[in-house]
C-alpha cells in the first residue's frame, strides 16, 4: 500500500468533520497563538512602512539636533540628560556659516521637563482646534520640507518684526475653516490674536498626522518668544548638502562641543540624528517587540501542540483495530506514520489558517478603528502562521503516530 498525502488528507477531514467539537477545542491554542502573530505582526510591519515614509518626507539630507538624542527614548532618559541646558537660536545661526550645512532651522517651544499649563485651542468664530503651537524660523519650511497649500509662509522680515502671524498645518486650517479660505482671517489661541497667512498641505503618511504634525500652529520665532519668553526649548534642524550629510554632523558636532565648552575627554552633552538613524532604532523597537509576541504566541502553540498530541493518542486508541486491519492487509510502519502525521497536521493546518482569517478581521478591525494607526497584513506572516501551526502538528504528532506504527497487528484485531 502506497502512501497517499491527499488520501490521508481527506480521512483526516473526516476525522475533523466527525468530531467537531472536540476538534475545535483542540486546535484553540494554535487558533489563538496565530491569530496574536498575524494581528501585532500586521501592526508592526505597517507601522513601520509609516514611520519610515513619514521620516523620508522630511529629506534625506535633513539632521536634527537637541540637547539629547532625537529619537525613540520610552522615558529612558538619564538625570544628566533631563538637566542639560537648552541648544539656543544662536547655535542654529552659527551652523549656517559650515561648509557642509545648506539652511538651518529653529523650533522652540516650552521646555521639557517643567510643568506647563495645557495648551489652548485655536479658536475662530466659536470653531476650536486643539494644536501643536510653536515658534520656527522661516527656514523651517525648507528644511522640514513642508508644502503651502494656501497663502505663503512668512518671512524674516515677518519674524525680525515680531508680527502676530501664523501659518496652520492642515487639519487645523479645516476644522477651524471648513467652508471658506481661511488666509488673512484671524484667529484666537489663549487671549492673543494672530492673522492666518497661510495653510500647510496634509502630510503624507498617517503616523505624522497621527502625531500631530497636521495640527501645526507654526509663528515666527521671535514672535512666538514675545509672548512666551520662558518657552525657551529649541530643536534644530539642519539640512546638508547633498552627499555631505556625515561631513555635515561631523562640522556640527565640533562647533556644538566648542560652543557647550565640552572637554575633549567628555561624551556630547547634545545629540544628533536623522531620518535613517530614527528609522534604525524603530527597527531595533519593531524588532524587539515582534520577539515578545512571539514569545507570547510560543504558549497558544505549546498548548495546542500538547492538546494535538492528547487528541491523537486518543485516537490511536480509538482506531486499534482500523490500524490492525490496515497492516493485516499490508500497510507498512511508514504508511501509519504518514496517516497520523498528516491527521495532526491537517487539524493544526486548519487552525492556522483560522488563526490567519481571525488575525486579518483583527487588522481590519484596529484599522477600522484607529485609522491613523496603521495596520498591513504582509503575505511572509500569512505563510509563515499556517507554515508554523503544520510544524506544531508535525512535531507533536510524533509521538502518537510512532505509537500506532508500533502496534502488533494480531493484538490490535482482537481490541475491543
Amino acid at each position: 500500500m502506497k502512501f497517499q498525502l491527499g488520501e490521508n488528507a481527506r480521512m483526516a477531514i473526516v476525522t475533523v468533520r466527525e468530531n467537531k467539537i472536540r476538534s475545535l477545542l483542540t486546535i484553540l491554542g494554535v487558533v489563538i497563538g496565530i491569530t496574536t502573530v498575524i494581528a501585532v505582526a500586521s501592526i508592526l510591519v505597517g507601522l513601520s512602512r509609516n514611520i519610515e515614509e513619514s521620516l523620508n518626507d522630511f529629506g534625506p539630507n535633513t539632521l536634527f539636533i537637541f540637547k539629547f538624542s532625537p529619537g525613540v527614548h520610552f522615558g529612558r532618559l538619564s538625570t544628566e540628560e533631563r538637566m542639560r541646558k537648552s541648544l539656543t537660536l544662536e547655535d542654529g545661526m552659527a551652523m549656517k556659516d559650515l561648509s557642509a550645512v545648506k539652511n538651518v532651522s529653529v523650533q522652540t517651544f516650552p521646555r521639557i521637563g517643567v510643568p506647563q499649563p495645557p495648551q489652548p485651542p485655536a479658536r475662530y468664530q466659536g470653531r476650536e482646534s486643539d494644536i501643536n503651537f510653536s515658534g520656527v524660523t522661516p527656514s523651517f519650511v525648507e528644511t522640514n520640507n513642508l508644502r503651502v497649500a494656501k497663502g505663503r509662509f512668512f518671512g524674516e522680515t515677518e519674524d525680525e518684526h515680531r508680527e502676530d502671524v501664523i501659518v496652520l498645518g492642515y487639519d487645523a486650517g479645516r476644522a477651524l475653516f471648513p467652508y471658506e479660505d481661511g488666509t488673512q482671517k484671524q484667529i484666537v489661541i489663549g487671549s492673543q490674536t494672530y492673522t492666518v497667512i497661510g495653510i500647510l498641505e496634509q502630510r503624507k503618511t498617517n503616523v505624522l498626522r497621527g502625531a500631530g504634525a497636521d495640527n501645526q500652529a507654526l509663528v515666527p520665532y521671535r514672535t512666538y518668544r514675545k509672548h512666551f519668553p520662558n518657552n525657551d526649548e529649541n530643536f534644530i534642524s539642519a539640512e546638508a548638502y547633498p552627499g555631505m550629510k556625515s561631513l555635515a554632523e561631523d562640522q556640527i558636532r565640533g562647533l556644538l562641543r566648542q560652543r557647550r565648552r565640552v572637554a575633549y575627554k567628555n561624551d556630547d552633552n547634545f545629540g544628533i540624528s536623522s531620518a535613517e538613524q530614527i528609522a534604525e532604532q524603530l527597527r531595533q523597537v519593531t524588532a524587539a517587540t515582534a520577539l515578545l509576541t512571539i514569545a507570547i504566541s510560543s504558549i497558544g502553540l505549546l498548548v495546542g501542540g500538547v492538546g494535538v498530541m492528547n487528541i491523537m493518542l486518543m485516537s490511536v486508541t480509538e482506531r486499534t483495530r482500523e490500524i490492525g486491519v490496515r497492516k493485516a492487509i499490508g500497510a507498512r510502519k511508514r504508511d501509519i506514520v504518514w496517516q497520523f502525521l498528516t491527521e495532526a497536521m491537517t487539524l493544526t493546518g486548519l487552525g492556522g489558517i483560522i488563526g490567519v482569517l481571525i488575525g486579518i478581521g483583527f487588522s481590519l478591525l484596529i484599522h477600522l478603528i484607529a485609522p491613523a494607526l496603521p495596520s498591513v497584513v504582509p503575505g511572509w506572516a500569512i505563510a509563515a502562521g499556517v507554515l508554523i501551526s503544520m510544524s506544531v502538528g508535525l512535531f507533536f504528532g510524533i509521538y502518537p503516530a510512532f505509537k500506532a506504527a508500533r502496534l502488533d497487528p494480531v493484538d490490535a484485531l482482537r481490541y475491543e
